[in-house]
This record gives C-alpha cells, structure tokens and sequence, in this order.
C-alpha cells in the first residue's frame, strides 16, 4: 500500500484512488452495457474528493482516453467537414473557458456541476434542427466553454451533429471524433496555463485502461439489465451524488 502511495496523487488516499481504478471500469462498462450514464457518474464521485480545478483537467484526460478509442474504431466514418467547423470554435472556446474556469472559486464551481448532474438524469434533453455546417463554429465554441467547467457535455454535442450525419456509423464516428478534439484542446488549454499533470499521470493511465477493460465488458453485457431497472437506480444514485456536491460546497460533507 505504501509503494502504491507513492504512485498516486498526494492528494488523494490510496482507497481513494483504488476506488476511482475500480470506478473507472465500472462506469466505462455502464455506458457500453446501456448507451449512458458512465461519463457523468465518474465525474460526480471524483468531484466529492477532487477540487474543481483539479478535476476537469484530469477527467478531460480520462475522456479523451475513451473517446480517441471509439473514434479510431469508426475513423472512417467521420465527417471531417463537421470535424473541422467544430475544431475551429473549439479553439477559442478552450481559451476563453479556460481563462474563466480557473479564477472561480471552488463552491460555485460544485454547484454549478451539481445543477448539472441534476439536469443530465431529469432534465429534457436539447434538440436541434439540422443547422448550417457554418453555425457549428459556434456550436463548438459554446460547448467547448461548458466543458472547461462541467467535464461532460456530450448531450449538448449530440444533439447538435446528429441530424447533420446520415448513418449510425457516421454519428458515433463523429461525435467521438468531435469529444476527443475537445478534449485534447482542453487539456492542451489546461497545460498552458499551468495544470501539473505529472502527479495525476499514474492514476490517469490505469483509470483509461480500466475503462477500456469496462468498455469491452460492458459490451458483453449490452440489452441484459432491464432499462427501467437501470434508469431508476441511476437517477437515484446520481440526486445523492449531486446534493453531497451542494452540501459539500456549503461546508457538510455527506459522502
């Protein structure tokens, strides 16, 4: 336990960290085995230990991981013009959320995820007509600045390209494409501006690989649980997770 300390961010307890490994592969398997979920639950439990300026940098590198791995699988179906359009307002929209992100206090920062959290398990989701291929710089732009401060933002991105692919392939191909750019610039943006990387750098690694091994369980285990079933025990898991954010970020601790 003690060598294993001294791989592991100081921040963190080894349980802690072993927890996050474990988590990793569990939620990565969630989302193959049921098409949701995963992204949002590993992101609400780092967020009860991890401060928020910690956390985003260190989930986008955990994501990237995941999304790059779908996006080589279905290269060939991307639409690199969509690609394109999206990378260009990600750019600025890194920077800019960037700049912001990390002169915020840490407490808005949780409730702002918690809202978050709360929206992604009850809230409707956005819908959006077929835009302009144009109007996607600003869709990249707009959704690049939410994930420098929430971490996952894949509804809003979803929504946006779906009706503008014409296969299923096409789509997942894309939308890994467009997770993975954004990501990449996040993390890039983060280093710029300072974020050490190096202590969190062991734990990255075995978390991506943990979840690649969830990835592939889970896809095993794809239509087998009943979807109710899941809905209900996500949705229940999730509200505690985010009122242990809002509570956390008034001073009580409930996890």
């Amino acid at each position: 336990m003690d060598q294993l300390a001294t791989l592991m961010p100081p921040d963190l307890s080894p349980a802690f960290s072993i927890t996050l490994i474990f988590l990793s592969f569990l939620t990565s398997g969630m989302t193959a085995a049921v098409g949701l979920g995963g992204g949002v639950t590993l992101l609400a439990v780092m967020a009860s230990a991890i401060p928020m300026a910690v956390l985003i940098p260190v989930h986008g590198v955990i994501q990237l991981g995941s999304n790059a791995g779908r996006m080589v699988v279905q290269a060939r179906h991307i639409d690199r013009s969509i690609l394109l359009y999206v990378a260009l307002g990600s750019l600025v929209g890194a920077w800019a959320g960037g700049h912001m992100v990390v002169r915020l206090p840490d407490q808005p920062l949780k409730i702002g995820l918690a809202l978050f959290v709360m929206w992604s398990v009850w809230g409707r989701k956005p819908s959006f007509s077929k835009l302009p291929k144009s109007l996607l710089v600003l869709a990249g732009f707009a959704t690049t600045i939410l994930t420098m401060f929430f971490g996952a933002t894949g509804p809003f991105v979803g929504a946006i390209i779906g009706p503008l692919t014409k296969t299923r392939h096409a789509f997942v191909g894309t939308f890994a494409a467009c997770m993975t750019l954004q990501h990449l610039i996040k993390v890039i943006v983060f280093g710029f501006l300072g974020f050490a990387f190096g202590p969190w750098l062991p734990l990255m690694i075995a978390m991506i690989v943990t979840g690649f091994l969830g990835t592939i369980a889970g896809s095993m285990l794809l239509g087998r649980m009943p979807e109710v079933v899941f809905r209900t025990g996500f949705r229940t898991v999730m509200t505690v997770l985010a009122l242990n954010l809002v509570l956390q970020a008034a001073g009580v601790k409930l996890i």
